[in-house]
């Protein structure tokens, strides 16, 4: 597969991330953020672990939960406290700013050179970010601000700590994305069950957003990002972020009935354009020896289908 193809790919999982808010607005119960990370994420990875079939042996049980803590464990709840204290708008440019921090993190950890061209296409997706998402109105809360750039420093190291230790040698991107999930849901549980207490009833509404959530906005996604990341730079997969706030905001024009102003539109293209000039920015630069056991060479022994990619034959 080309690297165009292995992007545009990678690219249905913040895709997938900006329907988030929409689903839960819509289906699931109120104000149970916590409870939604540990549907999102424990059952996918344990759905996930099962048909890759594979668990994790020796130092792997430790970097599963390191993994499973930074890009689903610590993220899911700083990212829901940051939601909850802060306007949607500033959450999102706070998440949107997060490749700036992986830019640096991968230089330090894996050798991949910081070019002024991807620093720039950072930003300036940060921007066009902000000219959809802010209001005049937002204002600031100092937790709020603090748990959103954790959050956005805590997915970030995830994605350059999965590059760097890459993956158990015939281990592929299903198993591995089963085991982080698996970790990050099992962490989530006790700081719900303090936070929110019992479980919320269920209905058929609630059990279809779960279930889309479950399957496609967390398994079918997470897979496609750690796949992503197997092929392409870090640098490259996170420049891909701000793809899903731009989604949120289509999706609340398209399905929910909020208006676009010409603003808002012009940022979307500026946010557009600096992603593609990151992509081809990240993919000009130098790559560096790849951590990962070459992805081809797992490629050839693995079965490749749509949810299949890493279930070893």
């Amino acid at each position: 597969m080309n690297r165009a193809a292995t992007i545009a790919l990678t690219a249905l999982a913040p895709v997938s991330w900006g329907s988030t808010y929409a689903v839960a607005s819509e289906l699931l119960p109120p104000d149970r953020p916590l409870f939604t990370g540990v549907m999102r994420a424990l059952p996918a990875g344990l759905l996930l672990t099962a048909l890759a079939r594979t668990l994790p042996k020796g130092q792997w049980w430790w970097k599963s939960a390191v993994l499973g803590g930074l890009n689903i464990g610590a993220f899911f709840p700083l990212l829901f406290l940051s939601a909850y204290r802060l306007p949607g708008g500033v959450a999102a440019v706070l998440g949107a700013a997060g490749p700036l921090f992986v830019v640096g993190l991968a230089a330090l950890l894996l050798g991949e050179r910081a070019r002024l061209g991807t620093v720039l296409a950072a930003v300036t997706a940060a921007f066009g970010v902000s000219m959809v998402v802010l209001t005049a109105e937002a204002g600031l809360d100092l937790l709020g601000v603090l748990a959103g750039v954790v959050s956005s420093v805590s997915m970030g190291a995830g994605t350059v700590m999965t590059k760097r230790w890459g993956r158990p040698e015939g281990v592929g991107p299903l198993a591995m994305t089963g085991w982080q999930l698996t970790a990050g849901g099992l962490m989530i549980i006790p700081v719900a069950a303090l936070v929110e207490g019992a479980p919320p009833a269920l209905d058929g509404r609630a059990f279809l957003g779960y279930g889309y959530m479950m399957l496609i906005n967390t398994g079918l996604a997470y897979w496609l990002w750690f796949r992503g990341i197997g092929h392409l730079s870090a640098t490259s997969v996170t420049l891909l972020g701000p793809l899903s706030p731009l989604t949120a905001a289509v999706i609340g024009w398209a399905a929910l009935g909020q208006a676009l102003t010409p603003v808002q539109l012009l940022g979307m293209a500026v946010a557009l354009g600096a992603t593609l000039a990151g992509q081809l920015a990240a993919g000009a630069a130098r790559r560096p020896k790849e951590s990962f056991s070459s992805a081809e060479e797992i490629d050839r022994n693995v079965s490749i289908d749509l949810m299949g990619d890493g279930v070893r034959r």
